[in-house]
């Protein structure tokens, strides 16, 4: 929890152990961190160089922990003043670089950069993520390159927290996953919107509609991507995004607060039922990741059907629509 203030896990077990005991010997300090003495005498001294903690003045050897309003509070002072002296660095250099572009005219290879390699691959993904300020626009496969769906869950809940928005089209193939509901569900609780098709064309990412990455290997070989730059390119990406987003069918599950049962409107598994159907899932597929059994996700439908007063499927989809159950 103290990473953020430069403590690893060491010195923060130290310093807790510190604070609950008041004060205590080098060597008792080692022996209730179960560590070697001169390890321990390390991280006193960094404690120390933190304003964390003190040798005492009175007893040689002893050592006391520094009051954590205090001492915290300073340093996380600090923290803020470096990181409000980052930010105006970045914003410096931002305007140096948007005026030495609109000077000299930016050349085809400032519009584009080759990621190789998947550690490379993975942490700029995350980046781009990370340095959105109003939203993230994503194309998920069922096979991606890098990083999965789960691996990117605390990069999208750090954005979300941050107030980014997301818009998310998932293929088909992702809900039938091991994880892939839960994935999904986790997102829509977060406050995004997903939306599914049949097949994406491939995956992307794109930020604040300035930033993308593509990948540009398939499966098997080493990992490259495309981050793209603002240019026709990128323009021609969100196009991409914006045409499948329109096609697709929103994701509705019963996570995210669906409607309760009330006269003549499906409730809440219905609608997640649904939902799922007009994603492509089969009856079996969605009694499955549902956990109902085969035949009471057919006897809901057929109880849809009935409620909407039609005979086949198509129609249920159709009027699904007309009647607001579904939104398109």
């Amino acid at each position: 929890m103290l990473g953020a203030i430069g403590l690893d896990e060491g010195q923060e077990s130290a310093y807790r152990a510190l604070v609950a005991l008041g004060a205590a010997e080098t060597a008792d300090l080692a022996h209730r961190l179960t560590l070697p003495v001169p390890q321990t005498e390390r991280t006193l001294r960094h404690l120390e160089r933190q304003g964390l903690a003190a040798r005492s003045s009175a007893r040689p050897g002893r050592w006391v922990a520094a009051p954590p309003g205090v001492a915290l509070g300073a340093l996380l002072n600090r923290q803020r003043q470096e990181l409000e002296q980052a930010e105006l660095a970045a914003e410096l250099l931002a305007r140096e670089y948007r005026a030495e572009a609109e000077g000299a005219g930016a050349a085809v290879s400032d519009l584009v950069e080759v990621v190789t390699g998947a550690g490379a691959v993975a942490h700029r993904f995350h980046q781009i993520q990370l340095g959105a300020e109003r939203e993230v626009c994503a194309l998920a496969s069922a096979r991606p390159l890098v990083v999965s769906g789960m691996e990117n869950e605390p990069t999208e809940e750090q954005a979300a927290v941050r107030g980014v928005a997301y818009r998310v089209v998932i293929e088909r193939d992702v809900l039938g996953l091991p994880t892939g509901i839960r994935e999904a569900s986790t997102a829509l609780v977060r406050g995004e919107r997903v939306r599914v098709t049949g097949r994406v064309p491939t995956s992307l990412v794109i930020a604040d509609r300035t930033l993308a990455m593509v990948p540009l290997t398939a499966r098997g070989t080493e990992p490259a991507a495309l981050v793209v730059h603002a240019s026709g390119l990128l323009d021609s990406l969100l196009g991409l995004f914006e045409a499948i987003w329109r096609e697709s069918v929103p994701l509705r599950l019963g996570a995210t607060g669906a409607p309760e049962e009330s006269d003549g409107f499906p409730d809440a598994t219905d609608l997640e039922i649904l939902t799922l159907l007009l994603a492509g899932m089969t009856d079996a597929s969605v009694a499955k990741h549902l956990e109902l059994g085969l035949r009471t996700v057919q006897r809901r439908v057929k109880g849809l059907m009935e409620l909407a007063g039609v005979t086949t499927r198509l129609q249920l989809g159709w009027h699904a629509y007309e009647r607001g159950w579904v939104a398109r």
